[in-house]
Order: structure tokens, then sequence, then C-alpha cells
């Protein structure tokens, strides 16, 4: 039982926590993203992903319908965003000490270790 708990509080965790991040972007628009991804040589439209992974992933992964996928799409949103905002900063250390990549790579191994647990008991559709 504990272990089923403990897949749920991830799944909120991770879920709730990148839905903040969708909705600022909703609200504010993503035209700093659509910068980062013609910059790199990348069709602009790529930038619109940014909704997949960042509203729809954590909403269904909220629910815990196919968790183990839309976990997966958030792990991939997390790579593309290390990539097109982090690299540099690879092997840096913020303001305070923390790794430069600490928050990104929080949500990229949290939603990693999604696809390899599931959803568990309390999950609309477990997998």
């Amino acid at each position: 039982m504990s272990e089923n708990i403990g897949k749920l509080v991830l799944r909120l965790m991770i879920g709730g926590m990148m839905l903040f991040h969708g909705i600022d972007k909703a609200l504010n628009g993503i035209t700093y993203i659509k910068g980062l991804v013609k910059f790199q040589g990348l069709p602009e439209i790529l930038a619109y992903g940014i909704y997949v992974g960042e509203i729809l992933a954590p909403l269904f992964l909220i629910l815990g319908w196919k968790s183990r996928l839309w976990a997966g799409v958030i792990a991939l949103n997390m790579l593309v965003a290390i990539y097109l905002t982090k690299m540099a900063a690879f092997l840096s250390l913020g303001a305070h000490g923390a790794w430069a990549l600490e928050v990104p790579m929080f949500y990229l191994l949290s939603a990693l270790a999604i696809v390899l647990l599931g959803s568990g008991k309390y999950a609309i559709i477990r997998d």
C-alpha cells in the first residue's frame, strides 16, 4: 500500500509542479522559447510542443492515465529544455552553491522514475 501511495505522491508532485510552468506559458506566451528553437535552426513550430509537455502531460500524469507515456513526454520535454537553455551551465554552480541544472534535472529524473515505476494503484488506468 505505501508503495502505491509513494507513486501517487510522485505523480502529483511532478504533475502539479510542472503544470505551473505550463500555465505560466499559456498566460504569458512562448515567444522566448520560439526564439531559442529558431536560434538552434529548428522549425519554430516545435516550440508549441511545450504545451504538450507542460500542460497535457502533467494533467494526465496527475490523473494517472497512461502515466509511463506522459512521464516520458515530460522527461523528453526536460531534455529539450536543458539542451536549449542550460547546456552552457552544465558544469556550473548556481548563486548558492547548487548545481545550475538542479531544477531541470529534478524534473527529468523524477519523470524517468515514473516511467520505470508506473502509476501505481491510485490511477485512472494503471500501467
